[in-house]
Parts: structure tokens; sequence; C-alpha cells
């Protein structure tokens, strides 16, 4: 028996919606995957993966006259990996304009001597305590990242990791909410996250 929630996937043209919407469709509840801005608007939990480059993404949603639409958004909107990326003000990768949603930038991360670039693997988190998002994970959780570029910490974090530096795992700001690993591919953990943003 599915959850009668309305889930929605924005159709961002990227390579993950599949693995979202099948890690959502375990959790028990159904969803749609859709660029038809009625169903965007109607859904109660939205979703906007993201994979590849800032540039292109963002030129994905402007083709689909989608940036406004999100901008208008009212319900709880989960972003992930380039995703949360496309949430901010300002992306590094390309110099491109995100959707201005949080306000923060999204930069190159450093590599040095013993870090290298991309960020990929699994690694631990450290989430602020009592936020809902995270309830059920405990601290030193560890989710899957694959990624270049990373959003300093600043008034919007919810969680931080660290690699070379400590970067934003996760961000919120009002109903927008970003994580910059990969829930769907994270086990267990990326689980809880997904069934806790749904019922947010």
């Amino acid at each position: 028996m599915s959850n009668p929630l309305k889930v929605a996937i924005i159709d961002t043209g990227c390579a993950n919606l599949s693995s979202v919407r099948y890690a959502i469709e375990r959790l028990g509840y159904s969803v749609t995957v859709s660029r038809d801005h009625q169903v965007l608007l109607d859904a109660d939990k939205l979703l906007l993966p993201g994979v590849g480059s800032a540039r292109e993404a963002m030129k994905n949603l402007a083709e689909r006259n989608l940036i406004e639409l999100i901008g208008q958004l009212h319900q709880p909107v989960l972003g992930i990996c380039l995703g949360m990326q496309m949430l901010v003000q300002h992306s590094d990768e390309g110099d491109v304009d995100g959707l201005g949603l949080i306000g923060a930038q999204c930069q190159h991360l450093e590599a040095s001597e013993g870090i290298r670039l991309p960020h990929m693997g699994w690694n631990s988190i450290t989430p602020m305590p009592n936020h809902p998002l995270f309830k059920d994970i405990p601290e030193g959780s560890f989710f899957y990242f694959v990624h270049s570029y990373a959003v300093p910490v600043g008034d919007y974090t919810l969680a931080t990791s660290h690699h070379g530096t400590a970067f934003s795992a996760a961000i919120a700001q009002a109903n927008f909410f970003g994580v910059q690993f990969h829930p769907e591919r994270s086990g267990a953990a990326g689980a809880q996250l997904l069934k806790n943003f749904l019922e947010l």
C-alpha cells in the first residue's frame, strides 16, 4: 500500500533520476518524474536531483521553463548533489548563476597532497543537533559523495563533512533543502534521510 503523499522528482534531464525514484518507491511512496508545471505545483514534496556540470544543468532548467517555477514552490524541495548546488546563488563550475534560493556560493574544492578530486566515496557527516532531516541518523554516519565543488560552511549549513577542508554536506533556507551526498546510494542512512524529508 503506497503512501498517499504526492511526491514528484523534477525532470532535469540528468542521469540519476531513476535511482532516486527507486529509492523513494522502496520507502512505500509512489513518485512521479515530471517537468509538467501543474504536476510540480500540486506535489506535496519535490526532489531536484542533478549530475554533471552546473552550467549544463541550469541550461536544462531554462530550456524547460523551470527556473521561475522552482522559485515559486512553497512545499519542501530537496536538492541532491548537483541539485543542491543549483539552489545557491552562484557556482564557480562554469561561472554560472544558480537558482538563488539559498544565500550561498558553490566553490571548487582545493586539491592538495593526499587530497584527490573529485571527492568520491564514503565520508562521515556531522549534522546540526535536533534537525528533523537527520532524525534517527547518528552523528558520524557515512554517506556516498561524488563532487569536485562544494558549498562552504555558513549560516545555512545543516551538516558538515570534510575533504581537505570542511564543507556543507547539507544546507537549507526556508522550504529549500540540499544534500551534497547521494542519499539514494547511501544505504540505510540515506534511506532514513529520504524518509525524514518525506515526513517533514
